[in-house]
């Protein structure tokens, strides 16, 4: 059966900015005299805004309220974003690619307004009709919510939908929804074998992501 739809996360897929939220939260960490860890960064990638900010609530234990560990994080990404846009290479044109073919949506566990400014300032919000937000769901990735919803939005079934991520609660929440999954790492955060293994499919860079890429892969 030939794939119908393409749903793309968007940190670390599109643009390549783990690293800014690793800085800012390191920077959060640093402003109270802790340590923000890699392991800590992992553990809270992909995940929804609520479920980021108690992450880092438990890990940290600021004498602040999680809106506020989300107000605080969130600024400090905004003001990089501004500064610099880090868009992978070839992931425009990936997105441009898949919308001309299939399907398309975006399912980003990101806080609203920085999905919102992130497809604004690439131009991707002509391209992709639908978005759905993490902060919209119950259950943040790896859970598979945002991705049954947004395949309901698009009227596909799991088998015929296959997802692009670079995280591992990202491809975990993909297999959960019974879709097929590219793993497409940001350098910085490479996957581990286990997590690749789990995925049907690996690049390194968007602009290994093609049609034959999805040709080949047998769903």
């Amino acid at each position: 059966m030939a794939f119908q739809a393409v749903i793309w996360d968007m940190d670390g897929v599109l643009v390549d900015s783990e690293v800014y939220w690793l800085k800012a939260r390191q920077d959060f960490a640093n402003a109270m005299g802790k340590t923000w860890t890699d392991a800590d960064q992992r553990q809270a990638m992909g995940r929804s805004t609520i479920e980021w900010a108690h992450v880092m609530k438990d890990i940290l234990q600021p004498e602040m309220t999680v809106d506020a560990i989300m107000a605080d994080v969130i600024r400090r990404v905004m003001a990089q974003y501004d500064e610099y846009l880090p868009t992978r290479p070839g992931a425009i044109e990936a997105v441009q690619l898949s919308a001309q073919h299939f399907k398309v949506a975006l399912a980003s566990g990101s806080p609203t307004p920085v999905i919102q400014h992130v497809l604004k300032l690439t131009g991707l919000d002509q391209v992709l009709p639908i978005v759905v937000y993490g902060d919209d769901m119950k259950n943040g990735k790896p859970a598979p919510d945002i991705y049954i919803e947004a395949m309901r939005q698009l009227g596909v079934t799991p088998e015929v939908s296959l997802g692009v991520e670079d995280s591992g609660n990202g491809i975990r929440a993909l297999k959960a929804a019974h879709m097929v999954a590219i793993a497409a790492p940001s350098p910085a955060f490479p996957l581990s074998d286990e997590l690749l293994q789990l995925a049907d499919a690996h690049i390194t860079t968007l602009e290994d992501f093609t049609l034959a890429l999805i040709q080949g892969i047998k769903a």
